[in-house]
């Protein structure tokens, strides 16, 4: 198993998230997080001032999937991520050695 984990545009996660479906996905986990890679940022202009928004919102969207789909999943999410500009995003690929799940603690390896 892998862990899967993509940081991309707030405005991408619907199309990430559809892309996914269509190639199997079942579950997934959607968090909203705050950072920055190459773009640094940007400035802003609030009430007449100017400021530096260093932490840009963005999706962190996580999955667990078997060792074979990891590069049709990539390939299907990359696909809907992509807008080709500085601020696409980043995808994540860990191993897995274990889980287990709570309502029955049964594991899956």
């Amino acid at each position: 198993m892998q862990l899967i984990k993509a940081i991309v545009r707030p405005n991408k996660v619907d199309e990430v998230k559809e892309a996914l479906e269509k190639v199997g996905v079942t579950g997934m986990t959607v968090t909203e997080v705050r950072g920055h890679g190459q773009q640094k940022g940007h400035t802003a202009i609030y009430r007449g001032k100017e400021y530096a928004v260093s932490l840009l919102p963005k999706m962190q969207i996580e999955t667990v999937v078997a060792d074979s789909d990891v590069d049709t999943i990539i390939r299907a999410l990359v696909g809907a991520a992509r807008t080709g500009e500085i601020g696409d995003g980043r995808v994540y690929v860990t191993p897995v050695m274990q889980s287990y799940k709570i309502r029955t603690g049964e594991r899956e390896s």
